[in-house]
């Protein structure tokens, strides 16, 4: 036995079940018995320190980390670095170690049969005793553990179960995710029996043409199978016959063994309905062993898909279809357990996902939750199933060390054998940022040999070389590459596979810039097919501010969020090292809301899009894949007025011009769902295609008047106005500014609070005109704003000049605070929520109205939010004062809100900030995009705001 199995990176396992496909969890209470609930526990230092007698109660499942069970082991964030120094098998001293204990009692009903335990998930490290006997240990925190205790276990009497989790081990280091190190029981304990002859395992095969095969495994825990035993499978209640060709083969080839038996069964079913994203049909699948009298030994159900998936020269194809894959990355979850979801948490995810245009999910960086995949084949998205391998910071080192080899293929192979009937799985990845090394190989080999009916991927085998490390990927699959290095490898004529990215457009706080174009490259560019957004989550844990600690419970009084808690991130625990709010960086904010990027993946998803074919008509293009239009249901809104219409009737990819529905400048198609669908009910809004008939009108070209007041300083004066309009090249920095070192070099610029100096104050008959300089680093910026009052509306026009030393500003605009009384805002422009240059596809032109204390978006880490793009009219009105009208001349960036630049750039948490009572309005003639530079790249060239000469003007009355 060894001795230290936790740091043996040799050693995955010791007496563990092989990894199968048949399904226990949801076996009836006959054969199933759930561990679940409160059990005794204690933490120690390190796993050679023998447990006591000072037992607390802790929740299981649950990571020990977020429960007060854990004591001073609390939830560490970090990206890359490891949490201890050094080489990966030199464990720290200190290595919290949970001891968890429960009494059971098993029914008498299983006496004479196999007894397994099943342990859905520990993290790191577990070793298995049932009433004193050790009965098993294994190491992978994100699959289950399973082990034969039938020997161990005393029917009718009490037993005893004790699991002991070792936090940090040899396999920590290819464990070295980008998300919060936990340690605990993170998913389901249970029992279950089978006979002594039982189903091992099961395979089934279903293409889209109707044929199937299940290929089951007997096994017995005797010497030798039982005689008369036998195998019967049925689909949807129909036999489906067994394959005596097959065993024929197997009995000349000498393959059978007398205790191993792998009866085939195979069919074609006619008529049948392949499964995709968009027809996600499912058939029951009854596998039964029974004895030779007919009585049920053992029983599996298990739901098919039928269909295919091939690469075909540089396309992916889903039933020979080339599909495009809108995809996000996703981890297991959850802002107060840490890592245990429920099934309804879950569902709940996909169902988002599916209502925001996601068709597929790659499981970031390890197999999720099984369930997941369950939901998946149910409601149809498309799986990247990724194996539990992520060696980052010592990536190099590991993927050619022998001595990781087992732990590779064992990850791999066990994630394969568990997940390979669902029909949502359509590929499989070797693991994440690895580097790429003979491990990866040899796991890969085992993959093509047991499963040739999907492609596998790896993003580390082609990062160096993309038509190269064919041995590990089947896929082209970068991670945040630029956008001109996508289009130019596909048109270079040396692309070999389909380029699908596994990462791009990274989700930190307020991003995603330039994911229309990403998408307009994508699908006019053959050769591309998409890719997966990072990520889904924030990962924020809910953090009393009471005492520091995991909430460890709801944060909601009544549906409103209690304010004695908030958004923990990297640090906040005293996690040292950290790397702070890098885990903030998904589409939806911990509660599951989703930030208002969500609604741009939204849009450019549209299953219909619209064009202008003018003459009078409209171009409706059909853009789903295996679909038809008639479970939508639409309406035309005509510059605000709806007007009825009927979907025509589309094939997949088929179009038809219908004619314009009236006399309008802005044209939207508002789409929703026509006929309940398991993911929405009839009504649920999908998208909003719209097109610009007419150009904009010019709201101002006065050039008359009398001179507006202004005081000594050449400052506008106006009754609505708490503070006087001030030139704003600053904006509070974006996690991207920060993270991509955009807002030091603006600090180092001068542009937070560059001092202003009036160099002349002219009155003249109908203007007022002051010229001053900012003072900034790179140079003066030169500041000319007239001034007209006309019929009591204050007319302005402005002029700045950059130097060329500012050719990248994240502004240049006015800044004014109104006073108190101010509540609700309404405006012509995009929204309803956040709008940026890069970022505004998913915010259709239209009137829309809020209250200005909801026109803020919270990202984790407080910053530039609640900008409306394109604006031309804002409207800002309360009980008490006189309405504020603001028209600007052209489509402008504008945002309202209670907060300053300097009131979000010096918070580190909402807790911290206080809204004021005036609202800070900005109107910019240019505003920098957000792009995705805190992982990834910056924002395209035309959305940067560069020197030169800007112009603008606005009225306010």
């Amino acid at each position: 036995m060894v001795e230290r199995i936790w740091d043996t990176p040799e050693i995955t396992g010791w007496r563990r079940v092989p990894a199968h496909a048949v399904r226990h969890d949801l076996d009836g209470p006959d054969r199933r018995l759930s561990l679940d609930g409160t059990w005794r526990f204690q933490l120690l230092g390190n796993p050679e320190q023998a447990a006591g007698d000072d037992w607390t109660g802790i929740r299981v499942p649950g990571a020990w980390t977020v429960q007060d069970a854990g004591g001073d082991d609390l939830p560490h964030y970090t990206n890359v670095t490891m949490p201890w120094p050094g080489a990966p098998l030199l464990l720290p001293e200190h290595n919290p170690t949970g001891v968890y204990e429960r009494d059971f009692d098993v029914p008498a009903a299983w006496a004479g049969r196999r007894i397994v335990l099943h342990v859905g998930a520990a993290e790191s490290v577990l070793l298995a005793r049932v009433n004193g006997v050790e009965v098993g240990w294994g190491k992978d925190s994100h699959l289950a553990g399973e082990f034969d205790i039938t020997a161990a276990v005393r029917v009718g009497q009490a037993n005893t179960v004790r699991l002991t989790v070792i936090k940090w081990s040899d396999a920590s280091a290819i464990e070295d995710q980008d998300q919060w190190w936990h340690a605990g029981l993170t998913r389901s304990v249970f029992l279950y029996s089978t006979g002594t002859t039982y189903l091992g395992d099961l395979r089934t095969v279903a293409s889209a043409d109707g044929r199937l095969q299940v290929d089951a495994r007997v096994l017995t825990t005797g010497s030798v199978l039982p005689e008369g035993w036998g195998v019967t499978t049925e689909l949807d209640g129909v036999p489906v016959p067994r394959d005596t060709a097959h065993e024929q083969a197997q009995i000349a080839d000498d393959r059978v063994s007398d205790w191993w038996a792998e009866p085939r069964f195979t069919t074609v079913v006619p008529d049948v309905v392949p499964w995709s994203d968009e027809t996600p049909a499912l058939h029951t699948l009854t596998v039964v062993l029974h004895d030779a009298d007919g009585a049920e030994l053992d029983r599996t159900e298990n739901r098919v898909g039928f269909r295919d998936v091939e690469i075909r020269g540089l396309d992916l194809l889903v039933n020979g279809v080339r599909v495009m894959i809108r995809g996000v990355n996703r981890h297991d979850f959850d802002p107060v357990t840490g890592r245990t979801v429920t099934a309804e948490q879950m569902r709940a995810d996909l169902v988002l996902m599916k209502r925001h245009g996601f068709n597929a999910v790659r499981t970031s960086h390890y197999p999720n939750d099984p369930v997941l995949l369950d939901l998946a084949d149910e409601l149809g998205l498309y799986v990247v199933d990724e194996a539990n391998i992520e060696v980052h910071d010592h990536a190099h080192e590991i993927c050619d060390d022998v001595r990781y080899l087992p732990a590779f293929v064992d990850r791999v192979a066990r994630m394969v054998s568990r997940d390979r009937n669902h029909p949502s799985v359509i590929i499989w990845s070797l693991g994440n940022e690895s580097d790429y090394g003979a491990n990866h190989d040899a796991a890969a080999g085992w993959l093509r040999r047991a499963d040739p009916t999907r492609p596998l991927q790896y993003e580390g085998a082609i990062k160096d070389n993309w038509t190269g490390g064919i041995a590990g990927s089947d896929i082209v699959c970068p991670m945040y590459p630029t956008l001109p290095q996508i289009v130019e490898h596909a048109r270079s004529g040396e692309q070999n596979r389909p380029l699908i990215m596994c990462e791009y457009s990274h989700a930190m706080g307020n991003s995603n810039g330039t994911l229309a174009d990403h998408w307009a490259a994508i699908e006019s560019t053959p050769g591309l097919q998409g890719g997966f957004i990072w990520e889904f989550w924030d990962h924020g844990i809910l953090q009393r501010l009471s005492d520091g600690r995991p909430a460890g419970g709801s944060f909601f009084r009544d549906g409103v969020a209690d304010p004695g808690y908030r958004w923990a991130y990297g640090g906040d625990f005293g996690d040292t090292p950290n790397d702070g709010t890098f885990c903030a960086d998904g589409l939806v904010f911990p509660d599951r809301t989703p930030k208002p990027a969500m609604d741009e993946h939204r849009e450019l998803a549209s299953p219909i899009r619209i064009s202008d074919a003018g003459d009078g008509l409209v171009r409706i293009v059909n853009r789903l894949g295996f679909r038809g239009l008639d479970w939508l249901s639409a309406v035309w809104d005509v510059d605000g007025s709806p007007v009825p219409m009927t979907l025509p009737d589309l094939g997949p990819g088929e179009e038809a011009m219908v004619p314009v529905p009236g006399d309008a400048s802005w044209l939207t198609l508002r789409v929703s769902v026509g006929q309940d669908q398991p993911w929405a009910p009839a009504g649920t809004p999908l998208a909003s295609p719209q097109i610009q008939l007419r150009p904009p009108v010019r709201a101002l070209a006065v050039t008359a008047g009398t001179p507006a007041e202004v005081d000594d300083d050449g400052l506008l004066i106006h009754p609505a106005l708490a503070s006087s309009p001030r030139l704003s090249l600053w904006r509070a920095p974006t996690d991207n500014d920060r993270i991509g070192g955009q807002a030091a070099r603006w600090r180092d610029l001068g542009l937070v609070s560059p001092s202003r100096r009036v160099t002349e104050i002219r009155r003249e008959a109908d203007r007022t005109v002051v010229e001053a300089v900012y003072e900034t680093a790179a140079g003066p910026v030169l500041h000319r704003q007239t001034s007209r009052l006309l019929q009591g509306v204050v007319v302005v026009q402005e002029e700045v000049t950059l130097p060329d030393g500012l050719d990248d500003v994240p502004r240049v605009g006015t800044v004014f605070h109104v006073r108190a009384g101010y509540d609700e805002m309404s405006w012509f422009g995009h929204g309803p929520r956040d709008t940026y240059p890069d970022r505004h596809a998913g915010g259709p032109v239209g009137a829309y109205d809020c209250r200005i204390d909801d026109a803020f978006t919270p990202y984790l880490r407080p910053q530039e939010s609640g900008g409306r793009h394109g604006v031309q009219r804002l409207s800002l009105t309360g009980p008490d004062v006189p309405p504020v009208e603001l028209t600007t001349g052209e489509p402008r960036q504008v945002s309202v809100t209670r907060f300053t630049a300097a009131d979000l750039d010096t918070a580190a948490h909402h807790d911290e900030l206080t809204p004021r009572a005036e609202a800070v309005v900005h109107l910019d003639a240019a505003h920098r995009g957000l792009g995705t530079a805190s992982c990834g790249p910056d924002t395209l060239p035309q959305y940067l705001v560069t020197a030169g000469v800007y112009r603008w003007e606005w009225s306010l009355g």
